[in-house]
């Protein structure tokens, strides 16, 4: 669990991998705690401020890089989402930054499809739908924010993965669950609070 200060840290730092990316400059200074240098996946979301529209959101799902490039190559990659024309220097005192940092994914084992809805909670538990090269991802926020239930919020997950929404009834279809500890600014270049997955904040 990582702690308020720390993801204080984690969220400034991507904010300042977001500006130095949109605004042409050097590369920020690395982080220095050592729980930053243990390999972790790691998402930047980037939202419009204060309507809470999504600007862009990219991450590295598993852990495979240090937490500090994970970190700075979603925040990077968050501000050119192909979903949108990249961000631009004046929408920087509009955007307000958000890191989720995963735990690893993991498989589900059922005997059957519908089995999987017992797994899965929602405000705890992002998705990750896999078939052949077909792969979605959804973080924990997604289904409390839009107010999903298990069966939509894999349905979703499918389709986010370029599938049918039944497609979790495939037995080729994997299903991982992962959770995240998220941490957000309340406004552009503001304080930085732990977003608790029910939709409250600490």
């Amino acid at each position: 669990m990582f702690t308020l200060e720390q993801g204080e840290q984690a969220v400034q730092f991507a904010r300042s991998v977001v500006d130095s990316t949109v605004n042409h400059q050097p590369k920020p200074a690395h982080l220095s705690d050592e729980i930053f240098q243990e390999k972790q996946g790691a998402f930047v979301t980037l939202h419009t401020h204060p309507q809470h529209d999504l600007r862009g959101c990219i991450g590295i799902p598993t852990p495979v890089l240090p937490l500090v490039d994970a970190l700075q190559e979603a925040g990077r990659s968050a501000t050119h989402d192909p979903r949108f024309h990249p961000v631009q220097p004046q929408e920087l005192g509009s955007i307000v930054i958000e890191v989720t940092i995963l735990t690893p994914p993991k498989l589900i084992h059922v005997k059957q499809p519908k089995e999987y809805t017992k797994h899965i909670k929602i405000g705890t538990h992002g998705l990750i739908v896999e078939q052949g090269m077909y792969k979605g991802l959804l973080l924990p926020q997604v289904p409390v924010e839009q107010g999903w239930g298990k069966e939509e919020f894999l349905s979703h997950t499918c389709m986010k993965a370029g599938l049918l929404p039944d497609a979790w009834f495939e037995r080729s279809t994997k299903i991982y669950l992962f959770s995240g500890q998220v941490f957000t600014e309340t406004a552009p270049y503001g304080n930085v609070e732990e977003k608790k997955l029910d939709g409250s904040r600490s």
